[in-house]
């Protein structure tokens, strides 16, 4: 089975401030596949990263329609926290996280059951941030 990796990051600044967030898809050997940079508004930090979860998995389901549920799906993120609520690891203490982190627990149960979430140090994240900081600084 193939496994696209995913490279996502959201970000603030000012937290809350002026957020974006950053995603770029690859496929199976490494080919960049799509990259999107987008501005959000005012968010935080955890809202910018929740949110560049959910664009990269509807992404995902544009590049790979009806596809999803046969592919192995690796998603990277800067933001521990996001990941470690996303595997139930830990509990959401920000009430206004969890319509978010139903939408992402949706997504995976509807499209994508070979979904895993991993944390990445920044400089292995560094396209996604990028693509972030283009969507800041624009």
């Amino acid at each position: 089975m193939d496994t696209i990796v995913i490279y996502a990051h959201g970000e603030s600044r000012g937290n809350p401030g002026p957020a974006a967030v950053g995603v770029q898809i690859c496929d199976e050997v490494g080919t960049v596949r799509r990259e999107i940079s987008e501005q959000l508004g005012n968010a935080t930090n955890e809202y910018a990263e929740y949110f560049a979860v959910i664009r990269s998995l509807q992404l995902v389901q544009e590049l790979f329609p009806g596809k999803t549920k046969q592919l192995k799906f690796k998603l990277h993120l800067s933001g521990e926290v996001t990941k470690k609520q996303l595997n139930r690891e830990i509990p959401i203490t920000h009430p206004g996280l969890v319509p978010l982190f139903i939408e992402v627990h949706n997504l995976r149960v509807v499209s994508f059951p070979h979904l895993t979430f991993a944390h990445v140090r920044p400089e292995l994240n560094k396209e996604a941030d990028r693509l972030v900081n283009g969507a800041l600084d624009a």
